[in-house]
């Protein structure tokens, strides 16, 4: 009997069995991951989109090796957190003060705590459908959820959590009208775990603007997209002047750290003791080791190329199923893209549920997999690409997917 509860610990992680056989990683390196019988895979899954320098990069390994060999818990302040903190405030403008966390989900449930002591309101809005850690209050409404989609006049809401539909301008306008209590707005550049649904034009400096105007704050949820696409928060770069935004990923290319930035007044409440923080591995030298590598060649990186190349490859993939007679679509942004069985992406939650095909996305995956490829099973999942996915990397990716849509051409060629 396994005693793993369902084979890992963590549901994202689970994929159906190919030929009756489970699949399970030994290592990786690159742009490639082995699985314990030795079969090479290109991965497009990257820890979730955390390794953005590849998979085992050599700079980040060494700087967390030494800082292991040096202590992994020394309790106390120690050497390298200043430095990954003062490397991260220079890429993140205004937001100059920094708090690590371990996780996504724990930066996320920090600022939120941020949010509520600095305005002493309750409530927190977020996206309907979108992702913002695993934690009870922000996990509501989640994609799939009962609660993602609703009709007017029956917002889901909880004691400390309400939602707000993307790319509505008119539901920001009646979720302050209908409440008062708002706290914060959770803002993704992107709806990333719902298919990567891209903002419609101004909509982001909408929902901010209306929320800064009923006092209420904002916090950037930059978790997934935050350095994806240039060495800093995409937020700043959609001309967003958000009060918080929460990091991780890609600020440590796989090694777990995550952080809070903020605005000095809105987390000044922290620094002096009025709001309760912690975390025994939160900041812990190899995770501060990570975020100093990390940045320091993601700010050398040619990220205009790295996108260039994904989007050949999202050109590809449509003319590769087009050529089998099936219609697809993808949606996000060069290094990061869903797709869609579809002719047109989704702009709306509403339209993400209508057009998800499982069938689809898991006959997908299994058909790549048998190619070499690996790529997320559900069709709310996404293909990332990292700088180890080279000019070759991404021919043969192409391939791949040209063997797969042949092999789906019968169960799904347009009627």
């Amino acid at each position: 009997m396994a005693n793993l509860v369902g084979d890992v610990s963590s549901a994202a992680r689970i994929l159906p069995e190919l030929n009756g056989e489970k699949l399970f990683i030994r290592h990786g390196k690159g742009a490639y991951l082995w699985d314990d019988k030795g079969r090479q895979y290109i991965d497009t899954a990257l820890g979730f989109g955390a390794v953005l320098l590849g998979h085992a990069n050599d700079s980040v390994n060494a700087g967390v090796t030494q800082a292991l060999a040096d202590s992994a818990a020394p309790s106390w302040a120690h050497v390298r957190e200043h430095g990954a903190a003062t490397a991260l405030a220079q890429h993140t403008g205004a937001l100059s003060k920094v708090m690590f966390t371990n996780s996504g989900s724990e930066a996320v449930h920090l600022a939120c705590r941020a949010a509520r002591a600095y305005t002493g309101r309750k409530k927190i809005a977020k996206m309907a459908a979108g992702f913002d850690g695993w934690f009870d209050d922000v996990s509501f409404g989640n994609v799939t959820s009962n609660e993602a989609s609703f009709s007017d006049g029956a917002r889901p809401t909880t004691e400390r959590t309400t939602l707000l539909r993307f790319n509505d301008f008119e539901d920001v306008e009646r979720l302050f009208a209908e409440d008062q209590d708002i706290a914060a707005v959770i803002l993704e550049p992107m709806l990333a775990n719902a298919g990567c649904i891209m903002p419609l034009p101004g909509y982001l400096k909408h929902v901010q603007d209306i929320a800064h105007q009923h006092g209420a704050l904002v916090i950037c949820d930059e978790v997934l997209m935050g350095f994806r696409l240039y060495a800093g928060l995409a937020g700043l770069r959609e001309g967003l002047d958000p009060d918080l935004a929460s990091v991780g990923k890609a600020i440590g290319n796989g090694v777990p750290v995550s952080a809070v930035v903020g605005k000095p007044e809105i987390l000044a409440g922290f620094e002096e003791g009025r709001v309760a923080r912690g975390g025994t591995f939160s900041g812990n030298p190899m995770a501060c080791a990570a975020v100093t590598s990390t940045l320091a060649q993601l700010d050398e990186s040619d990220f205009e190329a790295l996108i260039e190349r994904g989007d050949a490859l999202r050109q590809s993939i449509e003319a590769a199923f087009k050529s089998q007679g099936i219609t697809v679509v993808t949606s996000g942004y060069g290094n990061v893209f869903g797709i869609w069985l579809s002719a047109d992406a989704p702009v709306t939650y509403e339209q993400a549920a209508h057009k998800a095909n499982p069938a689809f996305t898991t006959a997908l995956h299994l058909a790549l997999r048998e190619a070499g490829l690996l790529m997320m099973p559900s069709p709310y999942g996404r293909i990332y690409i990292s700088f180890e996915h080279t000019d070759e990397v991404i021919d043969a990716m192409k391939a791949a997917f040209e063997t797969a849509a042949a092999k789906l051409k019968p169960a799904f060629a347009d009627a």
